[in-house]
């Protein structure tokens, strides 16, 4: 190496690394020749960065700003599946900005749908709502050649949907959307979205950003107080011509595009949107709900939510007669607005003097309307009037004949609202509650007892059974050699070549129904009832028997006192100091979940957790993400309701205990053993104890975690606790998984086994209550990633392609 190249990369070591442009050009290597042969390295150094111009300090400020980005940008954490599929969405609505003016938006179907940058962002979209990385193999789809499409016409609706018909003869049917047809569905929701969401009024609370299930059930909770009446408006309707036309001249008030209007009445006469109100709750991920129902849902009731404005302006404005407005009772612009309405009659003060204010509150989920009111009996007849007829005249929906005013303070019954029960509770007195509180105490102490004697009774029985087995053994009977009685009564049960343990089971059998016995939950009732406690000393069950009395009387005597308490606090002033304090509380409906367990066959008609035995077949991971993906749903559905502690009890209870049995019955081993062979805590499935730590940090570290329910429509409270999948064997098969844009192969097809197929149920629990009922017995080919989703609930059964054809 020259001496010209040393001293240079001499003087690059010592010099601070800025980027090569920002240093000057070298210079001649005459200039360096002439330094002494023996210098020292400084003094190079300093003679090379002497011929060097100094560089500016808005140049090195400007260098090290881009490179502390640079390493800002390698160590950023990757984008989350709810931040990627925003962004795309954000791609999307500045191509929809683009295209407003004077108030409205024009040609957005041949400018923005209609295009390959739109489409393929609404790809992305479809594969990050079924939990697909979008770096992953691709579907071969063509959007330069389907945009195409879209803009000459020749985009065909029928040709790209799949119909499914019910097994039954006569059965009813569903139109399905194939992928093509799912991604222009997807742009075409983005795009509305974009239009409408801005002016959708605060009543609204469903599909909306930052407004959701939790936002309507904190207004109620929270915002109105306690009113003196509320109802809630049933709706039941198919869309028809009417609401068709309605719903297209709502849409031809902000957009102006021929092409978008002429696409979606095509849509709606192939079927392929299924809007139907009342039919079925919505968000919940099924494939009878269409990724434009929530959409065109808000966009059609939007005109309801200006109408409760009118009618509350109407009676808020006109009834109220109250002047003091710094202490709430009133307001200065319904005074103003009072003193400007004509045509008003002269004893109009002097006859709505004394008549007390009027509120009206709404609130809406959806297809479900809340409606409280602060008033008479006659104004909330009048209100609920008034909402029902335009609803019926102006919106074309059938409003059930069963709506009913419930006067709230009145009623502890309660009202349902979006699966849960609105009622007015007030808060105990120090005494109740210190009776209530020691009455626990002791119901629980003799509860313990009672269990603990249930057991050690059980287990002298077990132990009484075995012996029995043993002492009859053929062995033990043969070398007796007598005849008495008793022997030739057994020995006349056994047949030829019947085996001991079987002879031995006909004689339990032939005892049991000597001492009747059948009408016992379980064997271990048996055998600690007619067999251990017979044999006790009589004291010991005497003493037992006085100490559970004695329980009983106490609790019941207090019951008595805390009655009469009670009554008399209700004529003295205590009594209303204790129900100033009354509030709305939001309730799960516990008997209900209970009932659904049943039908899920997690528990028994008595409730007792059992073994789900179609889940029994298939692997470990998939079997506890199916228990696991029920207590997710149940959290983040009831997370805010009042009564959490005894919902998180039944999880426990029922939940976690027939997840160890199923595991159990798999594996033929004893359930302690389960217990400690699957840390059920790292899955989600805690104890009691550990319940609200477990649940934090699962929602921390999950990436689905979010309060945007624009984005997370159908996805977090999707309802796969309603099915469940069995699997079946084809290995002469070989095809690919049915969730849109996954390229992975399917080892095995599951069958869809549909718990609930009514389509109005009764109650909402955090999990769909209605499937459409041709979907059951169904095939999917499933690869096991997305097994274990559908059961966690991270993908719901919109992002199945039930169309596929398997060769």
């Amino acid at each position: 190496m020259n001496p010209v190249a040393c001293l240079r990369l001499r003087a690059s070591a010592a010099t601070p690394p800025f980027p090569s442009r920002c240093r000057a050009a070298p210079q001649p290597p005459r200039s360096v020749s002439r330094l002494p042969p023996r210098a020292s390295a400084s003094t190079a150094e300093n003679a090379v960065e002497s011929q060097q111009p100094p560089v500016s300090l808005a140049k090195s400020l400007a260098s090290l700003a881009e490179e502390s980005t640079l390493a800002a940008q390698r160590q950023r954490k990757p984008l989350s599946r709810m931040e990627q599929k925003r962004l795309a969405e954000l791609r999307i609505k500045k191509r929809v900005k683009a295209q407003y003016l004077n108030g409205k938006f024009y040609d957005l179907m041949g400018k923005v749908v209609a295009t390959a940058d739109t489409l393929e962002d609404a790809y992305d979209i479809v594969r990050l709502n079924s939990n697909v990385d979008l770096a992953s193999a691709r579907d071969d789809v063509c959007f330069t050649a389907l945009a195409e499409q879209l803009r000459s016409g020749e985009f065909d609706i029928a040709a790209n949907a799949f119909k499914v018909t019910a097994k039954r003869r006569g059965g009813e049917h569903l139109v399905l959307p194939r992928l093509n047809l799912k991604v222009i569905q997807e742009a075409v929701r983005v795009v509305l979205e974009v239009v409408y969401r801005p002016q959708f009024s605060r009543i609204s609370h469903g599909c909306r950003s930052g407004r959701g299930y939790h936002s309507a059930l904190r207004f109620i909770s929270n915002e109105i107080g306690v009113p003196d009446w509320c109802f809630t408006v049933p709706l039941y309707k198919e869309v028809d011509r009417n609401v068709v036309s309605k719903l297209i001249s709502q849409i031809q008030e902000k957009i102006v595009d021929d092409y978008l209007v002429t696409f979606m009445h095509d849509m709606f006469d192939a079927e392929v949107v299924n809007l139907v109100f009342g039919g079925f709750p919505k968000g919940h991920g099924v494939p009878q709900e269409g990724v434009l129902a929530p959409i065109l849902m808000n966009i059609y009731l939007d005109s309801f939510d200006h109408e409760v404005f009118r009618i509350c302006m109407k009676h808020e404005g006109l009834c109220s007669e109250a002047t003091n407005v710094a202490d709430n009772q009133g307001s200065s612009l319904r005074l103003w607005f009072r003193s400007q309405l004509k045509d008003r009659d002269v004893n109009y003060e002097e006859q709505r003097e004394g008549s007390p204010n009027i509120r009206l509150y709404a609130c809406r989920y959806m297809d479900e309307i809340f409606v409280a009111v602060v008033g008479s009996r006659d104004v909330a007849d009048n209100i609920k009037s008034e909402i029902v007829d335009y609803l019926r005249t102006s919106l074309y929906l059938n409003v059930d004949d069963g709506l009913y005013l419930m006067p709230v303070k009145k009623n502890s019954r309660g009202l349902q609202f979006a699966g849960t029960v609105v009622r007015v509770t007030s808060k105990e007195s120090a005494a109740l509650k210190s009776v209530h509180k020691l009455k626990q105490k002791v119901n629980l102490f003799a509860c313990q007892k009672q269990e603990i004697w249930d057991a050690m009774n059980t287990r002298l029985g077990k132990k009484w059974l075995a012996y029995g087995l043993r002492r009859i053994k053929e062995s033990e009977i043969k070398p007796l050699g007598l005849s008495t009685p008793l022997l030739d009564h057994i020995a006349q049960f056994r047949k030829e070549g019947m085996k001991t343990d079987h002879w031995f089971k006909t004689l339990l059998k032939v005892w049991m129904q000597d001492i009747n016995a059948k009408n016992e939950l379980h064997e271990e009732v048996l055998l600690s009832k007619y067999i251990a406690e017979p044999a006790l000393p009589q004291e010991l069950r005497d003493a037992f028997n006085n100490f559970q009395k004695q329980a009983k009387d106490y609790i019941s005597s207090e019951t008595a006192a805390t009655k009469a308490l009670v009554s008399s606090l209700k004529n003295t002033e205590s009594i209303n100091t204790c129900t100033d304090g009354t509030a709305i509380k939001i309730h799960a409906p516990l008997s209900y979940i209970q009932m659904c367990l049943n039908r899920y066959g997690v528990v028994n008609l008595e409730g007792f957790p059992r073994h789900v035995s179609a889940l029994v077949l298939q692997d470990d991971e998939l079997i506890v993400s199916w228990f696991s993906g029920i207590i997710h749903r149940w959290v983040r559905w009831f997370s805010e309701v009042d009564n959490f502690k005894e919902l998180q009890l039944m999880l426990v209870e029922s939940v976690r205990k027939s997840c160890i049995r199923t595991l159990s019955a798999k594996y033929r081993m004893y359930e302690k053993l389960t217990e400690k062979r699957f840390e059920l805590d790292d899955y989600g499935i805690p104890m009691v104890e550990d319940f609200e730590a477990v649940m934090a940090q699962l929602e921390s570290s999950s990436s689905l975690v979010s309060s945007d329910e624009a984005l997370m429509y159908g996805i977090s409270s999707s309802g796969l606790c309603v099915l469940t999948l069995s699997r079946v064997s084809v290995s002469a098969l070989k095809f690919n998984c049915f969730v849109m844009g996954c390229q992975s192969s399917s080892p095995s097809m599951y069958i869809i086994h549909v718990k609930e197929k009514q389509r109005f149920p009764g109650w909402r629990t955090g999990f769909s209550s209605s499937i459409h009922g041709s979907l059951n017995g169904r095939r999917l080919g499933l690869c096991t990633q997305h097994v274990k989703n559908l059961y966690l609930g991270q993908i719901s059964l919109q992002s199945v392609d039930f169309g596929v054809l398997i060769r």
